[in-house]
């Protein structure tokens, strides 16, 4: 099976995070889950291309500067995944209602410890508020579950 290949953004402002909470696609994977902003990459597109793209299309918001920090590495059974991890400050633009859920401001230390995520976000999400250097995090679940994890 090939892997997918995904970027996420953590939009960042006055302390919090742009956070998508996940309730409006039927059959989806991270139904009712807290995730930043992402998608999965086009035929020919970049991972800086795909982020930009999929922050328009579900927030309605141009970044200005993102900033590549990480790839994560996920594995479940037979599933891969590649995800690249931005972070952006700065935007223009105004919101447009998301098709996959609804989007809010969320305090970063509440991210972390009180919404549903998945387990493995702690991880890198972690990392991205230590101002960890340019990351790659190997997450390995089994059914759902973290299991185990690498950072390289």
């Amino acid at each position: 099976m090939e892997p997918e290949l995904t970027t996420m953004c953590y939009i960042e402002q006055d302390g919090k995070y742009l956070m998508l909470h996940r309730t409006k696609k039927k059959n989806d994977p991270n139904h009712d889950l807290w995730l930043g902003i992402g998608g999965h990459f086009e035929c020919g597109e970049t991972p800086g291309e795909c982020n930009l793209r999929e922050v328009r299309e579900e927030t309605g918001l141009t970044l200005q500067d993102p900033v590549l920090r990480g790839i994560v590495t996920f594995s479940d059974g037979d599933w891969h995944e590649y995800m690249f991890v931005y972070t952006a400050g700065a935007f223009e633009g105004n919101f447009t209602d998301c098709s996959e859920g609804e989007l809010l401001w969320v305090e970063k230390e509440r991210v972390r410890q009180e919404l549903p995520i998945w387990e493995g976000d702690r991880i890198f999400l972690d990392l991205l508020e230590q101002k960890a250097p340019f990351f790659s995090l190997k997450l390995e679940y089994s059914h759902r579950k973290l299991v185990s994890w690498k950072l390289d």
